[in-house]
């Protein structure tokens, strides 16, 4: 014989306050605002998000300084991960380019196709 149980109904208030409250802080994260703000499609690729995917679309901070967050959203744009990866990419490659000698050539020495010409030639 199953036993029933009656609710506890003081214990479901609290959890649903504690849910509503996280809901809450949530909505006023950066990441909510911009997708209030902003279509759910990436602004570099153009790929549109959706349901279970849209955890795939981030925010992207334009001047990379994730303490600006102005609530019009000017230093947001939405990327997917791999646009996002992308840029976060080319601004780490860019800055060790002028950190470096500043010139690209001399990045790389070694030809390995240097000796090719003269083992194409002995194989004649």
């Amino acid at each position: 014989m199953l036993k029933r149980t009656t609710p506890d109904h003081a214990r479901l208030d609290r959890v649903v306050a504690e849910a509503r409250k996280l809901s809450n802080e949530r909505e006023d994260t950066y990441r909510e605002q911009a997708l209030k703000l902003y279509p759910w499609i990436c602004g570099r690729c153009g790929r549109e998000f959706a349901g279970a995917r849209l955890r795939e679309l981030t925010v992207h901070h334009k001047d990379h300084n994730h303490d600006n967050n102005p609530p019009d959203g000017s230093n947001w744009e939405l990327l997917c991960l791999y646009c996002h990866d992308n840029e976060h990419s080319r601004v780490l490659e860019e800055e060790t380019r002028i950190r470096g000698s500043g010139d690209i050539s001399k990045a790389s020495t070694h030809n390995p196709f240097s000796g090719l010409q003269a083992l194409l030639k002995k194989k004649d």
